[in-house]
């Protein structure tokens, strides 16, 4: 197929590890480039992390099923960063950070300031919180 080509050719070149799909618009029509995202999360090459949200993707040392190439923690930020949110540390992690609190912050939760998010990020059932101030 050779908008899979095209794309696998894409991905290869960029440094990001994670995209979104309006990124892929201008390689084929919407239904080509559905097909070629599907058939690339078959090959193991991407795994979605959200609507219209992809990562780059390796074998797990433990299943060899596709993972993220990084972990969400590190991912989650670079995806809000391309739609154009500013994510900072959550509440917990600034006061662990700074000693206040001795508590490590559990789960993965990102600061978004004033911004309410609705988009629901994750992979295999670890999902990102959003908190804001």
């Amino acid at each position: 197929m050779y908008i899979v080509n095209r794309l696998k050719r894409s991905l290869a070149n960029r440094n990001a590890d994670v995209f979104l799909r309006a990124e892929f618009e201008s390689l084929g029509s919407p239904a080509q480039i559905s097909r070629a995202l599907t058939e690339l999360q078959h090959e193991g090459v991407l795994v979605k992390l959200g609507v219209g949200v992809y990562a780059k993707a390796k074998p797990s040392v433990l299943s060899g099923k596709p993972i993220p190439v990084k972990p969400l923690e590190i991912l989650a930020p670079e995806i809000l960063k391309k739609l154009g949110v500013e994510a900072r540390p959550s509440r917990q992690a600034r006061e662990y950070n700074a000693g206040i609190s001795t508590q490590v912050p559990s789960g993965i939760v990102i600061n978004t300031g004033k911004r309410r998010i609705q988009r629901k990020l994750g992979f295999n059932g670890k999902l990102v919180q959003y908190e804001r101030t």
